[in-house]
C-alpha cells in the first residue's frame, strides 16, 4: 500500500483500518497472517489481530486451510461481484458478450470463483429454443463445469490439490469425474492449454469450453465460457470456436476493474 495515514501520524478511525485490511487482503492476491498484513500496514499488531477476528466474525474474511492465513470471506467476495457488475464498464462487458454469443451462435457467460463452485455474473443467451438456462447469479460446482475446472487448474499445484481433496465431487451427470485422482490429473492437462471444458459432466446432453480472463499481473479473476446442447454440437465443435472466445476474453480483460482506478475489485478465494 503506498501510503496510509497511521504512518503519517493522522488517527484513522475503526472502520477505515478495517478497510485497509481488505485492501490489502485483495492487492496480495493470496492469503495472509496477520504478521504479513503488519509488515504491509505498519499497524499495531493487537488491533490487527482484533479487527481480523472482528471481519472473520462478519464474514468479510475466512481463515485458509492451514488455520493462520486470511482470505476474503463469501461477504466480501458477494460485495466485489456486486461491484463488479455495477461498475461503469458494465455495458462495455455486455457487448462484447452479445457479439460474442452472435458469432459462435451459442449462450455466452462471465463466471466468478465463490465459494463452493463459480458464480454466473453475466449471461447472454442463445436465440436457439433449444438451451440450457442459469440465470445470472447461478452457483455451479468446481469439478464438473468448463468455468471451474479452468480456475481449478490456475490455482498453485499443492493449492488445487488441497482444494479438490475438500470438494464433494458428487456425479450431475453420466461423464462426471468423482475421483479426486482423477480430476487432478485432469486439471493438470487443463493447465497446460488453459482451456476448461465439460463433456457432459454437469449437465446430461451439454458440452462447454472456457477460457481465462486475465488482470494486468496474469492473474485469473473471472472466466469467459460458452455451452451449447449436444443436439447442436460436440466438444470438438466448441474447441473449434476457441479463437473467438480467447479474443473475447482479451477483450474483457481491459474491461475487468483490477486496476486502481476500478479499485472495488477483490480476490476470490
Amino acid at each position: 500500500m503506498d501510503r496510509t495515514p497511521e504512518k503519517d501520524g493522522e488517527h484513522v478511525p475503526t472502520g477505515v483500518r478495517s478497510l485497509y485490511i481488505l485492501e490489502a487482503l485483495a492487492r496480495a492476491g493470496t492469503p495472509l497472517t496477520p504478521t504479513d498484513i503488519n509488515e504491509t500496514l505498519g499497524l499495531p499488531k493487537p488491533t490487527i489481530h482484533r479487527l481480523c477476528k472482528r471481519l472473520e466474525h462478519e464474514g468479510f474474511l475466512e481463515k485458509d486451510l492451514d488455520g493462520r492465513r486470511y482470505l476474503p470471506g463469501k461477504r466480501l467476495r458477494t460485495v466485489a461481484r456486486d461491484v463488479l457488475g455495477f461498475n461503469r464498464f458494465l455495458q462495455a462487458r455486455q457487448a462484447v458478450l452479445r457479439r460474442l454469443s452472435e458469432r459462435v451462435g451459442e449462450t455466452c457467460n462471465i463466471t466468478l470463483p465463490e465459494e463452493g463452485g463459480m458464480v454466473y455474473l453475466e449471461r447472454i443467451e442463445t436465440r436457439w429454443p433449444l438451451r440450457v438456462q442459469l440465470p445470472v447469479g447461478s452457483l455451479v460446482p468446481f469439478h464438473c463445469t468448463a468455468s471451474g475446472k479452468l480456475y481449478l487448474s490456475s490455482l498453485p499445484p499443492a493449492r488445487r490439490e488441497n482444494l479438490v481433496r475438500t470438494l464433494d465431487l458428487t456425479a450431475h451427470a453420466p461423464n462426471t469425474i468423482t475421483d479426486p485422482e482423477e480430476l487432478l490429473t485432469a486439471l493438470e492437462a487443463v493447465a497446460q492449454t488453459e482451456i476448461g471444458t465439460d463433456k457432459e459432466e454437469f449437465v446430461e446432453g451439454m458440452v462447454a469450453v472456457a477460457v481465462p480472463i486475465l488482470d494486468d499481473s496474469e492473474r485469473l479473476v473471472a472466466t469467459l465460457a460458452m455451452h451449447g446442447p449436444t443436439q447442436r454440437m460436440s466438444l470438438d465443435d466448441a474447441l473449434a470456436l476457441i479463437d473467438p472466445l480467447r479474443e473475447a476474453a482479451s477483450e474483457l480483460c481491459g474491461l475487468m476493474p483490477a486496476d486502481d482506478a476500478d479499485r472495488g475489485h477483490g480476490s476470490a478465494a
